[in-house]
């Protein structure tokens, strides 16, 4: 399986995000520690030189496999469940403005935390109309380029809206769209899912991506969690994708990705 790591394009408060900054630098060594892809996080695409960055990706050979855009929501408060519409209606344009370059990289979109929380005075029904009107504006927008989109269940303490697979699988049936899937992540099922390797097989061909972190939210082998045991669940379900390192860059980010390759590899053979 390929894995890869994730690095922001932009500054965030978002600490999992791993790697930031010295763009050029960061990905030499997401490279040298062996690592076959970067997932990006990107708040604005406009904010992006792409020139640049698709140079870099070129001279280090590293792929792309999906975009983060959760930064949205943490920076600038867009989602698609806020109460006022012209917020919602940002959401939306934003989250399409990923598109061509999800396009041209041949990567995923990720629907995080800008799905938005439940805000006082709506309704969770309100709420999930709003979800799937957003939802389903995207992925029409997104078939016209052949791009994915894939939503991450996120544990109940930082949403509530889609926390766990099962509500996440509902939601794929109810937008009804063939390139809406979902994000899994290892950290987040470990709070909400019974059995993380049977919520992985009851999403089958509906994984579009694949985030890793241990039950501490450090790199996987930090924590308590059977990585073996996932990653053969996974494999079970046909998924040919990448993993994706999304964790606290403890003790420092350079370590943490280097233990979470390290221990990856060897799960993995």
């Amino acid at each position: 399986m390929n894995l890869s790591i994730v690095y922001t394009t932009q500054q965030t408060k978002f600490q999992a995000a791993t790697y930031s900054g010295e763009l050029d630098a960061n990905l030499a060594k997401i490279a040298r520690y062996g690592y076959n892809g970067v997932e990006l996080a990107i708040r604005d695409p406009k904010l992006v030189d792409m020139m640049e960055l698709e140079i870099i990706l070129h001279k280090y050979n590293l792929i792309v496999p999906a975009i983060g855009t959760g930064q949205a929501w943490g920076e600038e408060g867009l989602s698609f469940t806020d109460p006022h519409p012209d917020i919602r209606k940002a959401a939306i344009q934003r989250i399409q403005s990923h598109i061509p370059i999800a396009e041209k990289l041949h990567a995923v979109v990720i629907i995080g935390l800008v799905r938005g929380i439940l805000k006082p005075g709506i309704s969770h029904p309100q709420a999930m109309d709003w979800l799937r009107e957003a939802l389903q504006q995207c992925t029409s927008a997104a078939k016209d380029y052949n791009v994915r989109l894939a939503l991450e269940p996120i544990n109940r303490y930082e949403t509530s809206l889609i926390n766990n697979v099962t509500q996440g699988m509902d939601l794929i049936s109810e937008v009804n769209s063939d390139n809406f899937g979902l994000l899994l992540d290892t950290f987040h099922m470990n709070i909400e899912e019974p059995q993380i390797e049977e919520s992985i097989q009851k999403c089958g061909k509906r994984i579009f991506h694949f985030h890793v972190a241990d039950s501490n939210r450090w790199y996987p082998g930090g924590g308590h969690l059977d990585f073996g045991a996932i990653i053969t669940s996974l494999r079970d379900t046909g998924y040919t994708g990448f993993i994706s390192g999304e964790f606290l860059p403890y003790p420092d980010v350079d370590t943490a990705a280097q233990n979470c390759i390290l221990h990856l590899q060897k799960v993995i053979q």
